[in-house]
């Protein structure tokens, strides 16, 4: 059973990690949470769920405007041959999370570390970073070094490389 909401808030004070979290509307794409954000500082993430030929699967937070060369992405994040979008039922399995909510956060739910996350440099130049908590009817924000500290708790590493153009 995938964790909740509650479960990740519960696993964010457990670090001794600060959030602060507002709802809205569902939001489904970039363009609805530009629309629906209001005022909410710092950097908001663009999830990439991918998978290479091998069935490695990855999960690349980029910035809301930051474009990603999918042709040649796998030669950033070390996938076997080009990426493809993974499917909704791994996206469930892994994540635990449905296609419109995919976040960082899902990575409390990949247990057996079978996804590799890949933060995009620039997103973390920001001092806060937003993402939806599970569900795409909140956002979530987070000191960038305490999403860090997230994602090493979760067992991931923590992998920082410039992937948007």
């Amino acid at each position: 059973m995938p964790k909740t909401e509650a479960d990740l808030f519960a696993f964010l004070a457990g670090l001794g990690i600060e959030v602060s979290t507002q709802r809205h509307p569902p939001l489904f794409t970039v363009a609805d949470s530009q629309v629906l954000r209001g005022e909410i500082a710092g950097g908001h993430t663009k999830n990439l769920f991918l998978k290479d030929k091998k069935d490695n699967f990855f999960l690349v937070s980029v910035g809301e405007e930051a474009v990603v060369d999918l042709k040649q992405i796998h030669h950033l994040i070390g996938a076997a041959g080009r990426v493809s979008f993974g499917r909704p039922e791994m996206l469930i399995e892994l994540l635990g999370v449905v296609p419109g909510a995919v976040t960082v956060f899902g990575l409390i739910n990949d247990t057996e570390r079978r996804v590799k996350v890949v933060l995009d440099e620039e997103l973390m130049s920001h001092a806060v970073v937003n993402a939806h908590p599970l569900t795409n009817e909140a956002t979530t924000s987070i000191a960038a070094t305490d999403l860090v500290k997230f994602v090493e708790a979760t067992g991931h590493d923590a992998v920082i490389l410039k992937v948007s153009a």
